[in-house]
């Protein structure tokens, strides 16, 4: 026996207890991995070999290696909290060094609109175009959009509905051959909010005139200003629909109707722009024996807005919310893995860095291939094993004691030796 055996194992297991207690000091910390000890033997070689016989001169600490596995996901109340479920780790870059991983998803918005981490670093991923077009290919620092969304006019109409069968025909004999004042002249009536240019609201009001059988006259007014007139100047029908002797979908009008908004004074006083070439799509009426109703009446156009929030989506798509109930893509959070994340070298700051044993890192989307999804408002605790840390922690105590007490026994035994006589 000598003193290098013990002393190997009181500095391979005060090693030990250095992990087994920076993971205890992590147990704590979201997106942390745990890592572990792993020993070799050591034994002296000689020119003619060791032999059946040879003695071992101790341990030596071989390699300290982190355990990718799944943390437990928790919620948080926060949208840029972010969690992958699965493979993957987030790129993070402060853009002089190189690009970094983590799994600690506690991001928050710098004063310059970036998705930053606590160190400052910039989390990375695909722009998106003023679209919200995702512009996939070399992923740069996500940036949320600070500007409003700008209005959009009106250019499609849907109306769907039915006009009941049974009700009588309304059609005056003689002109003016409806009066919008006068609910005998026509059976029902419905509006619809649709934009001009500048996002200003213009109401239009539909009014549904039984003319005969299976037929019927649509009058169209934006803000009380009919859409068509006739030679009076009286309110013409915009479109006519006529149904099939079943009820079912129209024959005419075949596909969508043009109409031309004409620019009028809204509820505020507001003078509106004139809306040109609106599609109205009617062909999902029906003329049944039914009470009218209308079961959709919907159109494309929205007024300004500002942004009010964002979200991110499993697939990391990053969605801003405006005030006018629109949103948008703003872009979308870049993942990578590595085939061998092991090989990951960890810097602090809950991040890593690449090394030539990891390889090159494969990248995409979460959710595509063997990538982890994106879970916002949720954090990935460490995948720290208290209870097992503390027995190991004991364990690595009774061992180190038993270390310590080879090298007494070895002192004793030399002691022994330099007293004889």
């Amino acid at each position: 026996m000598s003193f290098q055996q013990g002393l190997s194992g009181l500095n391979a297991t005060s090693k030990n207890l250095e992990v087994i207690g920076n993971n205890i000091a992590n147990a704590n910390t979201f997106g942390s991995k745990v890592a572990r000890a792993e020993f070799s033997d050591m034994y002296a070689s000689a020119m003619n070999g060791a032999g059946a016989n040879s003695i071992g001169i101790g341990v030596s600490l071989s390699a300290v290696s982190q355990q990718f596995t799944q943390g437990n996901i928790v919620t948080t109340s926060n949208p840029l909290d972010l969690a992958i479920n699965g493979a993957g780790f987030f790129q993070v870059s402060d853009g002089k060094n190189p690009t970094m991983y983590s799994r600690n998803g506690q991001f928050k918005i710098d004063r310059e609109g970036y998705v930053v981490n606590g160190q400052g670093d910039r989390l990375m991923g695909y722009a998106a175009d003023s679209a919200g077009t995702i512009l996939p290919g070399q992923a740069s620092a996500l940036q949320v959009p600070t500007a409003g969304i700008t209005p959009s006019a009106t250019s499609k109409i849907t109306l769907e509905m039915n006009l009941d069968s049974r009700a009588a025909v309304t059609l005056p004999a003689a002109s003016p051959l409806i009066d919008l004042s006068d609910p005998t002249t026509y059976n029902n009536a419905t509006s619809l909010t649709v934009y001009d240019a500048k996002g200003q609201d213009v109401a239009l009001t539909y009014y549904f005139q039984k003319a005969a059988t299976d037929q019927w006259n649509v009058y169209i007014t934006a803000n009380g200003t009919p859409l068509a007139t006739d030679a009076s100047g009286n309110p013409a029908a915009s479109t006519q629909i006529t149904f099939p002797s079943n009820g079912g979908t129209p024959i005419a009008p075949a596909g969508a109707v043009a109409l031309d908004i004409p620019a009028s004074t809204n509820s505020a006083g507001a003078a509106t722009l004139a809306i040109t070439g609106v599609a109205l799509n009617v062909s999902g009426a029906t003329q049944y024996g039914a009470q009218f109703g209308v079961t959709d009446l919907s159109q494309n156009g929205y007024a300004p807005g500002q942004l009010v929030g964002i979200q991110f989506e499993a697939n990391g798509v990053l969605t801003a919310r405006y005030s006018n109930g629109q949103s948008k893509p703003a872009g979308q959070v870049e993942v990578a893995t590595f085939r061998n994340p092991q090989g990951l070298q960890p810097m602090g700051g809950n991040a890593w860095a690449r090394t030539f044993a990891t390889g090159d890192p494969i990248v995409g989307v979460p959710g595509d291939g063997n990538l982890g999804a994106l879970q916002s408002g949720a954090l990935e605790e460490s995948n720290v094993d208290l209870t097992a840390e503390l027995v190991n922690m004991i364990t690595a105590q009774r061992v180190y004691q038993a270390n310590a007490q080879t090298i007494k026994t070895q002192d004793q035994v030399l002691q022994t030796l330099v007293n004889l006589r």
